[in-house]
């Protein structure tokens, strides 16, 4: 039997990168995979066709996942279509990096919101339905950033941050229901917005790393799957960082 078999999973943001691998790691254990991005465009349904290869329900949902109304409306929609909700997984993010002195409120908002705030929107939302249940595993994509701070980057920082804080509230709230609500912190993950920076720069970042390697989206889906699966029965309020060693 799969880890997942009969478990309803939610991962935001998820039509490419990190989201994308979660999605596809948690559909090939088993799990029905309900995702969200800013819009199902090409790439999305490229998704959705891709996790259903698994021979589980599949189905992406277009959701501005920084409004508080639009998210609740949208987990009302996937619990008609799915029945439940086992795991939430909070991945969507952005960027919009600048040194403090220069940064804008807007930059700051935007981030906040989308990365921080869509956290709780989708948390409040999904909460109901895991206590009616008395289970559900809560994942919330935080950062090594979130952890050690970076220059250029207070925004993200400071959001990423909040999910660790908002990981570990969840669990001292929910436990006694079931739930269990943990952090994963990636470090220098490739993907499509790493592999826009030069040779040079990703292998001074390299250089960094005790494995002396970036860490692959699947790399982080495997934690993922951890966290979502009763092999973590007894695993809440944790940060787990998946970084090479960069952060320790």
């Amino acid at each position: 039997m799969k880890l997942l078999e009969g478990k309803v999973a939610i991962v935001t943001g998820a039509a490419r990168g990190i989201g994308k691998a979660i999605a596809l790691k948690l559909a090939s254990e088993g799990a029905a995979i309900a995702f969200t991005d800013l819009t199902i465009d090409g790439n999305g349904k490229k998704t959705e066709a891709e996790i259903a290869t698994w021979g589980v329900k599949a189905k992406g949902y277009a959701s501005n996942a920084a409004l508080y109304e639009e998210t609740h409306s949208v987990v009302d929609e996937i619990v008609k279509d799915f029945g439940r909700i086992d795991v939430l997984v909070n991945n969507a993010g952005i960027t919009k990096d600048g040194l403090l002195m220069r940064m804008t409120e807007a930059q700051w908002d935007a981030v906040v919101n989308v990365n921080l705030k869509s956290a709780f929107n989708f948390s409040h939302a999904v909460t109901p339905v895991m206590m009616r249940q008395k289970s559900g595993s809560i994942i919330n994509m935080s950062s090594v950033v979130g952890v050690s701070g970076n220059a250029a980057q207070a925004n993200y920082a400071a959001s990423k941050a909040g999910l660790i804080g908002l990981a570990k509230s969840l669990a001292k709230e929910l436990g006694s229901r079931g739930i269990r609500a943990n952090a994963i912190a990636p470090g220098f993950i490739i993907t499509e917005m790493t592999n826009q920076l030069s040779d040079e720069v990703k292998a001074k970042w390299a250089e960094t790393i005790p494995l002396k390697r970036g860490g692959t989206p699947e790399d982080v889906a495997n934690v993922a799957l951890f966290l979502a699966s009763d092999l973590s029965s007894y695993v809440s309020g944790q940060v787990i960082t998946v970084c090479g060693g960069m952060n320790m």
